[in-house]
């Protein structure tokens, strides 16, 4: 019988404070049970720890790459669209990569680690399990779910936000924040960006094979 509990994770954004103490309230939550995470992408960027979030996540995957999903977000696209085309490194920075030189004591992206490129690039665009799709910023409504383009999946607001589109399986994204720093639960997608950079919260939903929805959100404030 396979892990029926899922907990998904919106934005971090360098805030390993926030990430270490929203882990410990999952597996307390858990109580013993078996789970999978899915991160939702936005590791990196604006905050404080880029590189205690990064050297996190990849542990918690090398130590169960069968329970630990790490998606990409559209922050970790920039860094890596910004290695691979110089011209696009303003582009980065003025986006919060600043922060992210910082936190790995380095002056320059290519002063970055070679694993770190190379695990951000092996990040994957999206996952599904029998009732979710997760990304990181949601999908195109005017799109079939199969031909979504990975610009869709990384960075569409309009009109995914605004259209209650079914797209067969319910969407659990993050990328916009939502203004109260709560999650938002709509009839086909839930948001769990809630703001953990801007002084909201990282939440982490809760997910089972009995429902499409989260059975409960775990918060940790800023």
């Amino acid at each position: 019988m396979g892990v029926s509990l899922t907990y998904a994770i919106g934005d971090i954004h360098g805030r390993h404070d926030l990430l270490t103490a929203l882990l410990a309230g999952v597996r307390d939550h858990a109580a013993g049970r078996p789970y999978r995470l899915v991160f939702l992408g936005d590791y990196i960027d604006r905050g404080p720890d880029s590189a205690a979030v990064i050297a996190t996540v990849r542990a918690l995957q090398a130590q169960s790459p069968e329970a630990v999903t790490c998606l990409m977000g559209n922050h970790e696209m920039m860094l890596l669209a910004a290695a691979r085309d110089p011209s696009l490194i303003g582009w980065w920075l003025g986006n919060g990569g600043g922060a992210t030189l910082a936190a790995f004591g380095v002056s320059a992206l290519d002063g970055l680690p070679r694993d770190v490129l190379a695990w951000l690039g092996s990040l994957f665009i999206d996952h599904e399990d029998a009732r979710r799709i997760y990304v990181h910023a949601g999908l195109d409504p005017a799109r079939p779910r199969r031909a979504q383009t990975e610009h869709d999946r990384l960075w569409i607001r309009e009109p995914f936000l605004s259209v209650d589109h079914d797209f067969g399986k319910h969407v659990v994204h993050g990328h916009t924040p939502v203004r109260a720093a709560l999650p938002e639960v709509r009839a086909h997608r839930t948001n769990l960006d809630t703001g953990a950079v801007y002084g909201g919260a990282l939440t982490a939903g809760a997910f089972t094979d009995e429902q499409d929805q989260a059975v409960a959100f775990l918060r940790v404030r800023a």
